[in-house]
């Protein structure tokens, strides 16, 4: 699907805004390639030093091997050893080779999410598309791990988690994990040429988003128990956890609202039916988190999260946050040319400009508190590439194919 025609004064359209978002992404890799271990990679603190006795985790292994993969596309030398060192963990020391399935982290413990094994496929398919030689095999152990385990035909979307072994099956549904799997499935449809990925990520915005987000007004439901009744007082005592926060996310609405033109554009490019409603619904989402997040406690900046009378609960400033809120806004800017989200963009832009790049220490600050400070009360040290290294590539990109394959094959913006 190609995108509206830009104002020629649009940043998009203006070669030194995309030398700029060229010349940050540049500057973030270096910083990140200190998280690499023996076993994967692991979590960076503020400086970027790994802790003394830091293990590889998945959720940081699959990222840096999807970001990875993403420079190596580029033709940035040095990041094919990186993203095989990955591959290797996500082979090795984080698989479980006796029921299947990886590890949060390479002690070996713990069960089985949705939420991380999405970001395996993910980083196996952009391994994929960059030509590495283990990620055809990584890729088609993510597939039927996922067919096996975690689809719900019936469901039209992921079960959220089971212990180890798959005995014990967690009583809970989750956006969040269906949100990344979402965008795990549009990139298995450009390195499958399957379509009934896109079929399948359809099904979960139908029922996130176009039955339950629109429902209420364009605010993302989180929570919900095993039969999608949803679960409003989820994580009350634990408002301010990083993965399950109690309330509204808004950065999770700007996310969704991306995907929704991502696979818009994909269905299209298919030659699928793309109902209206995900362009209706990508506006929905992005004006009314915009509305409620920005300056919602009278500072610059969007709040973390909100309470079901969009009151601010944790007022904290995520870098993760202000990097999907751009990328949704240069989406919908490409989409649909208005002016509305060039000035979204613009001012997204300015505030991380302004408050979370870290020219000094490298790298983006994590986190920020109410009065716009470096902090670390949800998000500590530096351990994150993906959000911003994936908000700084998105903008000169047309809406499908996927991230890996789009830049693979130079699809850029017509």
């Amino acid at each position: 699907m190609s995108g509206a025609a830009l104002n020629p004064d649009s940043w998009l359209s203006q070669p030194a805004h995309l030398t700029w978002l060229a010349d940050e992404g540049l500057r973030l890799l270096p910083f990140a390639r200190r998280a690499q271990v023996e076993q994967g990679f692991a979590a960076l603190d503020a400086e970027g030093r790994i802790a003394e006795g830091a293990v590889a985790e998945l959720i940081h292994t699959t990222r840096m091997t999807h970001c990875f993969a993403l420079a190596h596309i580029q033709g940035l030398p040095g990041y094919a050893a990186l993203v095989d060192h990955g591959l290797a963990a996500l082979r090795g020391a984080l698989w479980d080779e006796t029921h299947g399935g990886w590890f949060s982290d390479a002690t070996r413990s713990g069960g089985k999410s949705a939420y991380l094994h999405a970001f395996v496929a993910l980083a196996a398919s952009s391994a994929r598309v960059a030509g590495r030689p283990a990620a055809q095999a990584l890729l088609d152990d993510a597939i039927g791990i996922i067919e096996r385990h975690f689809w719900s035909e019936e469901e039209g979307a992921l079960r959220e988690s089971f212990s180890a072994g798959w005995c014990d099956e967690e009583a809970y549904r989750g956006a969040n994990s269906n949100m990344h799997a979402t965008e795990a499935f549009l990139a298995l449809a450009d390195v499958s040429g399957d379509t009934r990925w896109l079929q399948r990520a359809l099904r979960i915005t139908e029922r996130l988003i176009h039955r339950h987000a629109a429902a209420r007004g364009h605010v993302v439901l989180e929570h919900f128990d095993a039969q999608w009744q949803a679960l409003p007082e989820y994580n009350a005592e634990r408002r301010a956890d990083p993965f399950r926060p109690y309330g509204s996310t808004p950065g999770h609405a700007f996310e969704w609202a991306r995907l929704l033109l991502h696979l818009q554009a994909a269905l299209t490019q298919a030659g699928c039916a793309a109902p209206d409603w995900l362009l209706a619904d990508a506006r929905g989402l992005f004006a009314r988190a915009c509305e409620q997040a920005w300056q919602a406690d009278g500072a610059p900046g969007l709040v973390y999260s909100l309470d079901w009378r969009q009151q601010p609960v944790v007022r904290a400033r995520l870098h993760w946050v202000h990097a999907e809120a751009v990328a949704a806004a240069a989406a919908l800017l490409q989409r649909t040319g208005e002016a509305l989200y060039e000035q979204w963009y613009r001012q997204f832009w300015a505030f991380i400009d302004a408050h979370f790049i870290d020219l000094r220490g490298g790298s983006w600050h994590h986190e920020l508190d109410s009065d716009n400070r470096p902090a670390a009360s949800i998000w500590p040290g530096k351990p994150d590439l993906y959000h911003a290294y994936q908000a700084l590539l998105l903008p000169r990109l047309a809406l499908a194919p996927s991230l890996a394959t789009a830049l693979a094959a130079d699809v850029t913006r017509q």
